[in-house]
């Protein structure tokens, strides 16, 4: 698991119910609605033809809206005649779903809306009823396993160091629609707290099992579909497991240093796309001990010591290359 600024690939599953969705080669931000539809109840059968006096192969003529399309109540759905004219008209608000071989027509009540959000900057691959995929370049970091919606806002630090733990008390409703990122652990009145203060997603080592089920319900599961009970959810995205995890400072260096960058959290993938520029992270290829070993100041090599008046001094050294460096100014030597 380690940051990585490449070409990704997002997938958004879709809901049965699409009215529009991007197109194949269209150009998207993060946040953009690329798919929105309708969930609907049971359908209600409405007599078509032969209100009309028609056969049902004739009725598809004297349609007046087209099959999957949102009415209201007295809407004409087919019309024949003129003078003596004959109508079909809805009965009740919602979407037009069907019209069998008998020439009847099917109208179904609207429970809820739903739109999905793209959560890579880039272009459109594949657009179809089940899924639209985006392609496009960022800073991206593979996690153990999310929860929630999709998620997309701005990177926010909430923690002094990688060790730490969201406290309670640092998150109000100024970090409203905003990507926390925290330390070790996310707790359960932490993941509540964020539900009440509007906050988009938490990025933490780990959450604990017991948390997620206080907040989500025993069902919860990884990976989930935006539906309506979750989508007023925060994201917990857990990148290492689901107890208290310390980040290695390879991942949560770079996270600090892109604090207040645009971010979104890719819950069928379990991962973190930043949209910080390509010089952002350079350092995060070290791992922890390149981290603390870079903190220090350069040593002086065997020659220098010399030249100061310390050539008379046997010490134990370290050959790095042409340069000999002091075992005295190695941690892991120290340690032994």
């Amino acid at each position: 698991m380690t940051w990585r600024r490449e070409s990704w690939t997002a997938d958004h599953p879709l809901p049965i119910g699409v009215t529009k969705r991007a197109q194949v080669g269209e150009p998207v931000r993060a946040g953009d609605i690329i798919a929105a539809g309708a969930t609907v109840t049971s359908a209600l059968r409405v007599s078509g033809a032969r209100r009309l006096g028609l056969s049902p192969e004739d009725l598809g003529r004297e349609l007046r809206v087209r099959v999957g399309t949102d009415v209201v109540a007295g809407t004409v759905l087919a019309r024949t005649g003129r003078r003596f004219a004959r109508s079909v008209t809805a009965p009740i608000d919602g979407r037009l779903l069907h019209a069998t071989v008998d020439g009847d027509l099917y109208i179904a009540p609207i429970v809820d809306r739903w739109a999905v959000r793209a959560t890579l900057d880039g272009v459109v691959a594949r657009s179809d009823d089940a899924i639209v995929t985006i392609e496009g370049e960022a800073w991206g970091i593979q996690g153990a396993a999310a929860y929630g919606p999709d998620a997309i806002g701005e990177l926010t630090l909430v923690v002094d160091g990688p060790l730490a733990e969201v406290a309670p008390a640092r998150i109000d409703v100024r970090l409203g629609g905003r990507i926390i990122v925290g330390g070790a652990r996310v707790s359960a009145e932490v993941i509540t707290r964020a539900h009440a203060c509007g906050i988009a997603g938490l990025v933490a080592g780990g959450a604990p099992p017991a948390g997620l089920r206080v907040v989500y319900g025993d069902t919860v599961t990884a990976f989930g579909l935006p539906t309506r009970e979750e989508r007023s959810m925060p994201t917990v995205l857990c990148l290492i497991g689901f107890a208290a995890v310390p980040l290695p400072l390879s991942i949560y260096g770079p996270l600090a240093e892109m604090a207040g960058a645009r971010a979104a959290i890719h819950t069928a993938s379990a991962r973190l796309f930043v949209f910080a520029t390509a010089d952002v992270g350079k350092r995060d290829a070290a791992s922890p001990e390149d981290a603390r070993e870079g903190d220090r100041q350069p040593s002086p090599s065997l020659a220098e010591r010399d030249e100061a008046g310390a050539a008379d001094s046997d010490l134990e050294a370290v050959q790095t290359g042409e340069e000999l460096i002091p075992s005295a100014d190695v941690p892991s030597l120290r340690e032994r």
